[in-house]
């Protein structure tokens, strides 16, 4: 006689619930954290050695290769890959927030706040962004909204690669565009 296999139900209600609590932790602390992993001194350096252009199309080649290794596995890679693919595209977009705010001031060491009003700027291109909870919660639901879209796409293995390398780098370049053009 053969077992029924019950699996279990998952209601769109506690998916919402548990998306909303990520973004209010992405915005509480991790940006913090992703910006104190990253090292102002390197980013000199790179800048130095390769020039800001250069360097903001090695920040753009690096988010692609999430996007990449996260949209080649289809459906499988998703739970996991989608969550690293938006740090490292948080992290690619400091970088180049840095990067940019380096060649541009001489400045290699920034403070969190500083900072973090120049790259919401760059995303809401409103120079007199205030650095509120508000404004965090803002960025993480933008950069959240920008991956679910490619994620819809990535079902598909090989083209789910293309889209996702692809839009990953076009989405670096663009941050760097916009923050070339702030004042």
């Amino acid at each position: 006689m053969m077992r029924k296999i019950k699996l279990p139900t998952i209601g769109m209600r506690s998916v919402k619930v548990k998306i909303k609590q990520r973004f209010n932790g992405l915005s509480d602390g991790g940006f913090r954290y992703i910006f104190d992993t990253i090292d102002q001194l390197g980013i000199k350096k790179g800048v130095d050695r390769l020039g800001v252009d250069k360097f903001v199309n090695q920040c753009a080649l690096l988010a692609a290769g999430s996007g990449i290794i996260t949209g080649v596995g289809g459906a499988a890679t998703i739970p996991i890959g989608v969550p690293l693919d938006l740090i490292n595209i948080i992290a690619q977009q400091f970088r180049v927030t840095l990067a940019i705010t380096y060649s541009r001031t001489g400045n290699c060491e920034i403070q969190f706040d500083e900072f973090f009003k120049v790259a919401a700027t760059s995303m809401k291109g409103d120079a007199g962004v205030a650095l509120t909870k508000t404004a965090m919660e803002d960025m993480a639901q933008r950069l959240m909204i920008n991956m679910g879209a490619k994620t819809a796409k990535r079902i598909v293995p090989v083209i789910g690669a293309v889209i996702g390398g692809s839009a990953n780098y076009f989405y670096i370049k663009s941050v760097a565009k916009s923050l070339k053009n702030i004042n």
